[in-house]
């Protein structure tokens, strides 16, 4: 299961703006390409919104995918259509004071929350290749598990990224400390190198370029295996503990490997505009 999220437009929230009290209306998901090189085809949704209304249940509306937590089970959409600009939700929250639900409501009035988030799988898709742009990962069909409002939509400290290749697998990695245009940077590399992997094509020097980036992975690899191994060969005694004549040597903490930092220096110096041309 994935999520992605997307600023809110709320189009009515409570009586004030002629809706129910306890109700919204907002457009969930967009067909725009999105910060990590998706986009959502209209007619998406169509057949898990059927599958839906079939089955008699509500789509759930959740607080920040809170799932695990009863108390985070905010409310749950009465309508649900695909529009022009994306999937449109009608919804209403339980109002009961003093409840999360509430709490989140009045956020949603205030306008304090400016973030909705869904949670989803891909049942169909597809990479686009652009001739005047970088391509995109199309998404053609989707299965919807719950929507809800976020404050963030993704957490600022560690990022999930999704390399796609032009064969629709997904990689996804765990980004942590990187600036926004750091994890750009790094999420362009990577789409270049699958790419290269499924048979798009580098320019001489970024080929090369992976090659050696690939081959000093492997010999880093190579390095943690051969660790592992001495470790395993211990003996099974542990050491005697040096006398206070002869007090033992502190080891220098290990730093990182040769291999490890000129992959970093390589990856550094990468040039990732033309790893997607």
């Amino acid at each position: 299961m994935r999520i992605k999220s997307c600023p809110v437009r709320i189009k009515a929230a409570g009586e004030h703006e002629g809706t129910d009290e306890g109700t919204f209306e907002a457009i969930v998901a967009a067909y725009n390409l999105d910060s990590v090189g998706d986009k959502i085809t209209p007619g998406a949704f169509a057949d898990t919104l059927a599958q839906w209304k079939s089955a008699g249940d509500p789509i759930p509306v959740l607080w920040s995918h809170m799932s695990q937590d009863p108390d985070y089970h905010i409310g749950e959409v009465l309508e649900a259509e695909e529009r022009p600009e994306g999937l449109w939700v009608k919804a209403r929250i339980d109002t009961e004071p003093g409840t999360k639900a509430a709490q989140v409501y009045k956020l949603l009035k205030g306008r304090r929350v400016t973030q909705f988030s869904f949670a989803y799988d891909v049942e169909e898709g597809a990479w686009v290749d652009q001739k005047d742009g970088e391509g995109y990962y199309e998404l053609r069909k989707l299965k919807l598990y719950e929507v809800g409002p976020t404050l963030i939509g993704a957490n600022q400290a560690t990022e999930l990224l999704d390399v796609k290749s032009a064969d629709g697998a997904t990689m996804r990695i765990a980004v942590e400390g990187a600036s926004a245009a750091q994890t750009e940077e790094l999420r362009q590399a990577l789409t270049g190198a699958m790419a290269a992997k499924a048979g798009r094509t580098l320019s001489a020097k970024n080929e090369e370029r992976v090659k050696d980036i690939a081959r000093l992975a492997n010999e880093l690899l190579d390095s943690l295996s051969s660790s592992a191994t001495d470790e395993g060969k211990a003996a099974p005694n542990p050491p005697e503990t040096p006398s206070p004549q002869e007090p033992a040597a502190k080891e220098a903490p290990a730093g990182p490997s040769p291999a490890s930092l000129r992959l970093l220096a390589d990856l550094d110096e990468l040039e990732v505009s033309t790893l997607t041309e």
